[in-house]
């Protein structure tokens, strides 16, 4: 080889020492160092393949790049010099908003990773850790009184609707004098508050032993819908194909955990997975799922509850698993555009959303360049910008198509995607149960 490249390249002037070099120690120099600094990743080889499923890609850094940051951090810092020590400090307080504050948490790096990679679990120990003991002691009183906790945001919701203007102002006054990482933005696109969580008035859809137990989403609860709100959907899908739901009597009072774990403030997520598990326990036998109506949710039910012998089930998959065959949907809609979350992506329950979808709308379109739209909970109230940055670019395609209805799984990134899109998004339930309102088999 070296001989035809000599033949080639006498001179050697084409990328000389380059794949054939004569340096029999060249393997030896110029390596690159990945100092261990964390455990969740410090098997991350710097690959990139993470990057474009990262909804912060484009605003601040990808999860490559996080993690780079901290290698550099932890360089410097071995280097002990003076001068190394301040650009270390320098770069620590810039990776609070670039690294930590704009994580979305959604672990779609994970999805990508040829390692199995999740940052998110980076970036939650991180606030952990930043978590002072007010924080902790909010967490836990807030996990100790969550219906009320609901009903303080949603009436502060419904008020602020009343007036947006002066709310919006208020809001960025409150930031500037305030931490902005706690404090959120309010905008005139949000809804107003929803409605509480209760059982059902004859409390079941139907005669017989719970064949599922449904846990509305607080989000629901939080934030309002102009229409039907997606737990009652379900309910009244529920009702057609004769499948008896129970809803627990406290449900106002619990939580999927994931308001707490997404902060670091464990000693709230503690609090609620007690409670889950004492309520939760009485309702639901070995094989009767416990139901939630958004995918977050259900995914930070599944978290919270890991080992503790409950059945967690999104209310997508048991929608199209047991009660779509039973009913007989028809069509009330040519196109709809179709918004899979993070959380169902990492589910693998994309094709159940989409057979819903398919079963109220003639055409369903996803965007090319879908992603996770970044409201992530409270990111986009926090953040707006790392939301409108992580919604784009599909957000043009989806106004470019020109749906007549637009869904989701998920109550914020409805949110999200409404404010995005100008166009107004409901939950695939919901669309559902007005497409089978004709019967049912």
């Amino acid at each position: 080889m070296r001989q035809i490249k000599a033949l080639c390249d006498p001179a050697g002037v084409l990328n000389p020492g380059v794949v054939m070099s004569d340096d029999p120690r060249a393997h030896l120099r110029d390596l690159k160092t990945a100092p261990r600094v964390e455990t969740e990743v410090d098997r991350c080889v710097e690959c990139g393949f993470c990057e474009p499923v990262c909804p912060s890609r484009d605003l601040t850094l990808t999860p490559r790049q996080r993690i780079v940051a901290r290698r550099a951090e932890a360089a410097l810092r071995a280097e002990g010099t003076p001068d190394a020590l301040a650009r270390a400090e320098a770069l620590a307080d810039d990776y609070d908003y670039a690294g930590v504050q704009t994580c979305a948490v959604d672990s779609m790096c994970q999805t990508a990773c040829p390692v199995d990679i999740d940052t998110g679990q980076l970036v939650r120990r991180l606030r952990a850790e930043s978590q002072g003991p007010l924080a902790r002691a909010a967490g836990r009183t807030a996990a100790r009184h969550w219906a009320g906790a609901t009903r303080v945001a949603a009436t502060g919701l419904s008020a602020a609707r009343r007036a947006p203007g002066l709310t919006e102002a208020a809001a960025r006054g409150a930031r500037r004098v305030l931490d902005p990482d706690v404090v959120p933005q309010y905008d005139r696109g949000l809804p107003g508050g929803g409605e509480r969580r209760r059982p059902p008035a004859d409390g079941a859809a139907a005669e017989g032993p719970a064949e599922v137990v449904l846990l509305p989403s607080c989000t629901g609860a939080m934030f309002g819908s102009d229409g039907v709100p997606a737990h009652q959907a379900f309910l009244t899908l529920c009702e057609r194909a004769g499948v008896r739901v129970v809803v627990p009597e406290a449900a106002d009072a619990l939580c999927c955990g994931m308001p707490w774990s997404s902060k670091g403030l464990v000693d709230g997520n503690a609090v609620m997975a007690d409670r889950l598990e004492q309520v939760l326990r009485g309702l639901a036998g070995d094989d009767v799922p416990i139901v939630t109506d958004s995918a977050s949710c259900t995914e930070g039910l599944a978290k919270t509850l890991a080992g503790r012998g409950l059945l967690v089930e999104d209310a997508v998959p048991f929608t199209a698993r047991v009660l779509l065959p039973r009913l007989e949907p028809a069509p009330v809609a040519e196109r709809l555009a179709l918004h899979p979350t993070c959380a169902s992506t990492r589910a693998g329950t994309d094709a159940d959303l989409r057979a819903l979808a398919s079963a109220v709308a003639t055409e369903v379109f996803v965007p090319p360049s879908w992603g996770c739209c970044a409201f992530a909970g409270d990111r986009g109230l926090l953040h707006p910008e790392l939301a409108a940055s992580a919604t784009a670019r599909q957000a043009e395609e989806v106004v470019a198509y020109g749906a007549e209805l637009h869904a989701s799984c998920n109550r914020t990134c409805e949110i999200g995607m409404s404010r995005a899109t100008g166009h107004d998004y409901d939950n695939v339930l919901v669309l559902l149960e007005r497409a089978t309102r004709g019967g049912a088999r």
